[in-house]
């Protein structure tokens, strides 16, 4: 499996948002905040091509994306007008309509708006990705579908309804799923959103998962720092917990979507006998 990291559009939040009841004086020794209290993030995604087989592109998550008009673009802190992945994929040679496979993590916005076209006052945005089978849990669509009031403002209707009129939504609920083969295999876990989708699969002979929002970046391996926008912020310790001891066991990796520095590390302990991460570029 050949594995890239590329750049979607980044944005700036609050930090106080993204750290949850971790106190300013903690967190800003990890990641410096603006005058606006907020902090650079990344909308990273992965591009997996297989070397055997049906040699498929296959794409981890579409970032934020460019469908906002310039209102909603500045409310969200999404810092460019173009959609980066696009430009991403151009550098690899390939461009959207080259795609097989997008697995979505969840359907929230910072995560699958990429899915969708530039913003333009003359249409609506558009499905991009015309031959890619559209890959999420049950569950994650489930709650897309019928959002809770706390987090429908994390949702898009419209991209909602294009995916399901595509026909090419494909839903998985079990850790292997056949249109993707053995060399995946799939995580649930529920403290972030319900049914968020972990993907893993091997890299350098080791195990490496696509952790979404249950561990954005570096500062959120410790274990009891959580997001703000975590709906179940216990359920996201224990669930850390779980996989950080299971990937330690395997000498396996993680995979960053918001880090702005590192794309992802090998899970390792430190001197203090708490989960770390020795850094990798891919």
């Amino acid at each position: 499996m050949i594995l890239h990291a590329l750049n979607g559009n980044s944005q700036m939040l609050d930090g106080g948002a993204m750290f949850g009841n971790a106190p300013k004086a903690m967190w800003e020794k990890w990641v410096k905040p603006d005058a606006h209290n907020r902090i650079p993030l990344s909308c990273r995604c992965f591009l997996l091509q297989e070397k055997v087989g049906l040699k498929r592109n296959i794409l981890l998550e579409t970032g934020v994306g460019a469908f906002f008009e310039p209102k909603l673009k500045s409310r969200f802190g999404v810092v460019e007008g173009e959609h980066i992945l696009l430009n991403a994929l151009q550098e690899q040679g390939l461009t959207h309509t080259d795609i097989d496979v997008v697995i979505l993590s969840h359907l929230h916005f910072d995560h699958a708006g990429g899915l969708l076209s530039v913003w333009s006052e003359e249409r609506e945005p558009e499905l991009l990705f015309p031959n890619a089978r559209y890959v999420t849990s049950e569950r994650a669509w489930e709650r897309a579908r019928k959002p809770h009031p706390r987090d429908r403002a994390s949702f898009l209707p419209t991209l909602n309804q294009q995916l399901e009129e595509s026909g090419r939504l494909h839903l998985i609920e079990d850790a292997h799923d056949d249109m993707l083969g053995d060399a995946f295999q799939f995580h649930y876990v529920d403290g972030h959103t319900p049914g968020m989708l972990l993907t893993e699969f091997l890299w350098q002979e080791r195990p490496v998962v696509f952790a979404a929002d249950l561990i954005p970046g570096v500062a959120w391996v410790h274990v009891p720092i959580t997001m703000g926008y975590d709906r179940f912020p216990e359920c996201v310790i224990n669930e850390k917990q779980s996989l950080l001891e299971d990937l330690y066991q395997r000498n396996g990796g993680l995979l960053f979507t918001h880090d702005a520095m590192v794309d992802g590390g090998w899970v390792t302990k430190n001197e203090r006998n708490r989960f770390a991460v020795t850094p990798f570029e891919c």
